[in-house]
């Protein structure tokens, strides 16, 4: 293992530190606790004084210095890789997440300056739920077993079968559609609209409609769909791969994450939205959208020509970005 694979993976987790942190903000209607922005009551955001961290400024600034945290983070990333990386297009990528958290750092202040704005603040949470996945990415593009596993091309003898790559493409954009619908749920008040749970009003179809009740009967639905995509894709892993454990396993760890998050979807509902508990649902379906790229990409792994690479940089031999070596293969 890698320090550049370690450093990947610690942002990994500040970046689901980061949507936890966030997730409380919303769900303890934090979002306007803080209502200057950068500044936080006129401070800079590293001065403001702690004794002053008390009820929703605790949540809102709290999650203000633990984005800035990961945007610095972010761009050591981004450096590390163009200094150290051969693969032009992972290099890239770090760029590409170094943007989004500059994207969502300005997204997060226009939803205060403009008092909590419903588009925007969906629009903040879907694109932190992308920068996680790039941060994911990340994580897997720079792991020592990745670069193991580099294959020649799409006709390498391990390629998976066209079935498995379209259920591991299909599956993340089905899971974050999801997340989607529910932070447009949770940023128009919805999450009561259905008070009851597993039925609906007592049956399985709501008897009256509302936009609120609309909103969350999808988001129900969609969790069903959800949870057959995964148990299809396992049920195909299991039948045609069951002699590739780097399947299996993220579709097993998938698997328990979405019982647990059909569970914390109910528990919230029977709970009132307890802010723990809302939490740990934004929370959960993160991982379950990590893990259901992280399957993806390993599943496409052929589709990734990196093999020229791999000997150098197993050896830990950096390639600057600059040299001036043979084209590499892009994506």
């Amino acid at each position: 293992m890698t320090w550049l694979h370690v450093y990947a993976r610690f942002l990994c987790a500040a970046t689901l530190l980061l949507i936890a942190a966030g997730g409380m903000v919303t769900s303890t209607g934090s979002g306007l606790s803080v209502p200057d922005w950068p500044n936080s009551y006129g401070y800079f955001m590293f001065s403001f004084p702690l004794s002053s961290m008390v009820g929703g400024i605790f949540y809102e600034h709290g999650h203000r210095l633990i984005a800035s945290s990961v945007g610095m983070l972010t761009i050591g990333m981004a450096v590390w890789l163009w200094r150290v990386d051969p693969r032009r297009w992972v290099r890239r990528l770090g760029v590409v997440a170094l943007l989004a958290v500059i994207a969502q750092g300005l997204l997060g202040g226009i939803t205060v300056l403009y008092f909590l704005p419903t588009a925007v603040s969906v629009s903040h949470a879907g694109l932190a739920q992308v920068f996680f996945c790039l941060t994911v990415s990340l994580a897997l593009f720079t792991a020592p077993g990745w670069q193991r596993t580099a294959a020649a091309g799409p006709t390498a003898p391990h390629a998976s079968s066209l079935t498995t790559e379209r259920l591991g493409m299909a599956l993340p954009l089905l899971v974050f559609v999801q997340i989607l619908v529910g932070a447009t749920m949770r940023h128009t008040g919805a999450g009561l609209a259905i008070p009851d749970f597993p039925l609906v009003f007592g049956g399985i179809v709501p008897p009256e409609w509302t936009f609120s009740i609309a909103v969350h009967y999808i988001h129900r639905v969609g969790a069903g769909l959800t949870a057959a995509a995964v148990l299809v894709t396992v049920a195909h892993l299991g039948k045609h791969h069951r002699d590739r454990p780097e399947f299996l396993r993220p579709a097993g760890l998938l698997t328990l994450l979405v019982l647990v998050q059909i569970g914390l979807g109910g528990w919230t509902v029977l709970s009132g939205r307890a802010p723990v508990i809302n939490t740990a649902h934004v929370a959960t379906g993160a991982l379950v959208l990590g893990t259901s790229l992280l399957l993806g990409l390993r599943v496409n792994r052929h589709r990734f020509p990196d093999l020229r690479h791999r000997d150098a940089y197993l050896a830990g031999r950096p390639t600057l970005a600059g040299s001036n070596s043979a084209p590499e293969a892009t994506v």
